[in-house]
């Protein structure tokens, strides 16, 4: 039978159709990661998984049912979370030699750690959306301050847990191939990084309180009170947080969690830190106990630092770079500043894209206020 040419055009446009649907389902199956069953040879064996999924120290809950409604906050918000005008970008600096004790913000929970003469990257996410799809989900609200490709060559990547926002498949295959550094990651979220290619021997998985040496570095995987999955299935993965120790300074990364007071004890063993990473934003009514709120996050740090609330400089992260939750854009860094202020803990701000010599401060632009 002879289609003519508009029954011919309109069969070849369905099979692009076709094509492009199957295109776009697989590139969903595999920025989704490695399945359960993948997932539990790696994950099993941990004192932390029981019943094939991880669970806190404390009981937790991902969500908890209030007065208010949270399809009433996602209706009525409007332009709530978002900036009144552009995030101004610092141009990142990478002198030739890491420092002593460094750190360049590029938005959210990804930085670049400079310790003792070592490189550390957290969380490193440069895709525009954090969702398995390039179409929907939360977008930035700025570019990323430089291109993954014109980093500085570094000694470890350290990553919290897999959720979209922490773990994003296309900067992980970026930085397989410009980079060298291994992965070093809670238990089974290397099945992931084994499903989109990383090379075994630059996959590093540790439980709760075991170590990883990389230089004169040791990368100790601490514990969170968060959770993970980047499908239907919660908890399959481990979540935590980092101890990056070198031969004079230490660092602590909180990556995302919520208050516990198991971050003294942390202190006791690893502490007190030089500084702090901690996430200040996407805290919510519906959620206390998986997100901290700015003045746990300064008690955090004070128990991170044995008491002393004044040691160490706290940096804020998971906040400026994503709409994730109810609160104005500034109003993360504003409270924590103000319950900062109340026991003299010392905080710095950066801007997206600004280093920060810890050991060598400058006096504090407050970029964030015009944006408020």
């Amino acid at each position: 039978m002879r289609l003519g040419i508009k029954g011919a055009i309109a069969a070849a446009a369905g099979l692009a159709g076709v094509a492009a649907l199957v295109r776009v389902g697989t590139d969903l199956s595999s920025a989704m990661g490695a399945s359960t069953t993948a997932i539990v040879p790696h994950a099993k064996g941990s004192a932390r998984y029981r019943g094939k999924r991880f669970h806190n120290t404390e009981p937790s809950s991902q969500f908890v049912t209030t007065r208010s409604s949270i399809v009433t906050s996602l209706l009525t918000r409007g332009r709530l979370g978002r900036p009144r005008s552009p995030i101004p970008l610092a141009t990142p600096l990478a002198p030739a030699q890491p420092a002593e004790l460094a750190v360049t913000w590029y938005g959210h929970s990804s930085a670049l750690i400079e310790v003792d003469g070592h490189r550390v990257l957290t969380d490193p996410v440069w895709s525009h959306r954090v969702s398995p799809s390039r179409l929907v989900g939360p977008a930035r609200l700025h570019p990323t301050p430089v291109g993954i490709e014109a980093l500085p060559q570094i000694d470890a990547v350290v990553v919290s847990h897999d959720h979209y926002d922490h773990l994003d498949k296309a900067t992980v295959m970026a930085l397989v191939r410009t980079q060298r550094a291994p992965f070093v990651v809670p238990k089974g979220i290397g099945a992931h990084l084994r499903h989109w290619g990383v090379p075994d021997d630059r996959v590093i998985e540790l439980d709760w309180d075991e170590q990883a040496t990389v230089g004169a570095l040791t990368l100790t995987c601490t514990e969170a009170r968060h959770f993970s999955g980047r499908g239907l299935v919660r908890n399959p993965t481990l979540w935590s947080s980092w101890v990056i120790a070198g031969p004079q300074r230490t660092v602590f990364f909180g990556g995302d969690t919520g208050y516990t007071p198991r971050f003294a004890e942390i202190g006791r063993r690893h502490g007190p830190f030089d500084l702090t990473l901690l996430p200040v934003g996407a805290y919510d009514e519906h959620w206390p106990d998986i997100h901290m709120n700015p003045e746990e996050a300064v008690r955090m740090h004070a128990d991170l630092n044995q008491g002393e609330s004044g040691s160490g400089v706290l940096v804020p992260v998971h906040w400026a770079t994503f709409n994730l939750a109810f609160h104005p854009w500034a109003e993360p860094v504003t409270r924590l500043l103000a319950a900062a202020g109340e026991v003299d803990t010392k905080v710095s701000v950066p801007m997206p894209g600004q280093r920060i010599d810890v050991l060598r401060p400058v006096s504090q632009r407050q970029w964030w206020l015009r944006l408020a």
